[in-house]
């Protein structure tokens, strides 16, 4: 089982890159652009068959996907080099890659909508026939009662429950409602709860006891709540709430990178700020899996539409970096010299490398 997850993950990663650099391989088809090759994993190659003047190769690190574009990387006086194009047809061949993240997004939100739906956020005071809202626990505070008894993000809880001491009785409640929780436990601060959480398939109970003070902001137990109903739509519906979804995230993303990094410098222990490498990636999917292949595919979503935003940041080794040197390109009327190019991009792409290998590191400290 664990080496099916595994292989699923690792499908999912090189499949999404590939779909990256197919974004490239089809506006540089487009446009004339000689591309030489289009590989599925990194070298050393495995297997390359030549069809037309592309070679298709299938490598042996199966960690992303390649395309070698003529004049890309070394100079070619073709007309069909990637350098001879203008600058708005070289934009638009950088940009192809970007986009399609975007649209991966926005056909496994057309897809999640259309067929299962999607878990959507809504006020205490929503009501649809036929949709039944649930409570889900989408933060936990480091060092707070919920963390220390295994609760996590994602935990959907179904039931509490108290023995009072001081009353001497039981009292339970079925959850539907956020503020049914936080009521709950505010009357019940320093009483043992019992907690019945559903996480995936698997339901279990766990105890907590409510701190009577809190550190401000995260609340007696230290979890955020969010409640939840699934919204599905009829297929014609459903590609304009992919493409609306995927808007409203790719918005939403960077606003919530900015508050937790201003947070993080207020010095803040509960930002949510986390940097993740492959590893911390893996873990996460693997948690998604075991919650359901719904949980897996908007996580799928949503690491593309990081994975667009990332991409168009403009530095070098990036696509946003080699827009960067379109624009100054464009600018200054004449090209940066490619060989210095090359060495700042090379320069960054070290320095990318480096930051992945410290995040991975920390990632896989976190899991022992």
């Amino acid at each position: 089982m664990l080496l099916a997850t595994i292989l699923i993950i690792l499908f999912s990663l090189v499949a999404l890159t590939a779909l990256h650099e197919l974004g490239h391989f089809l506006l540089a088809k487009r446009f004339g652009v000689k591309v030489e090759e289009f590989g599925i994993g990194y070298p050393p190659r495995i297997y390359g068959k030549k069809f037309g003047e592309t070679i298709y190769s299938l490598n042996l690190l199966p960690f992303g996907a390649f395309v070698r574009i003529l004049g890309d990387e070394e100079a070619s006086n073709s007309e069909r080099s990637f350098t001879k194009k203008s600058i708005g047809q070289r934009a638009l061949i950088l940009l192809g890659g970007v986009v399609s993240f975007w649209i991966v997004a926005a056909v496994i939100f057309t897809a999640i909508v259309g067929v299962g739906g999607v878990p959507t956020a809504v006020p205490d005071d929503f009501s649809q026939t036929g949709v039944e809202p649930f409570v889900q626990i989408v933060q936990v505070a480091k060092g707070s009662p919920a963390e220390a008894v295994g609760i996590k993000a994602g935990d959907v809880i179904n039931k509490l429950k108290v023995q009072s001491a001081k009353l001497k009785v039981e009292e339970e409640i079925d959850i539907d409602k956020a503020s049914q929780i936080q009521d709950f436990v505010v009357n019940n601060r320093g009483e043992e709860l019992v907690v019945s959480l559903q996480r995936g398939d698997k339901e279990m109970e766990v105890s907590v006891v409510p701190r009577i003070n809190p550190p401000a902001g995260e609340g007696s137990m230290g979890v955020a709540l969010a409640r939840v109903a699934v919204l599905k739509y009829v297929w014609y519906q459903a590609p304009y709430q992919g493409v609306k979804i995927t808007l409203q995230q790719t918005k939403a993303i960077p606003i919530a990178l900015v508050k937790a990094i201003q947070e993080k410098i207020a010095g803040s222990k509960n930002s949510g700020l986390q940097f993740m490498g492959p590893i911390g990636i893996g873990q996460m999917m693997g948690q998604a899996m075991n919650q359901g292949w719904g949980s897996f595919l908007i996580l799928m979503a949503m690491i593309s539409i990081w994975m667009a935003l990332f991409n168009v940041l403009p530095v070098p080794a990036l696509d946003g970096g080699r827009l960067l040197f379109l624009i100054i390109e464009l600018v200054r009327r004449k090209p940066v010299n490619q060989k210095i190019e090359q060495k700042i991009t090379g320069a960054f792409f070290f320095l990318l490398i480096a930051l992945m290998a410290v995040v991975s590191v920390k990632d896989i400290i976190r899991l022992f």
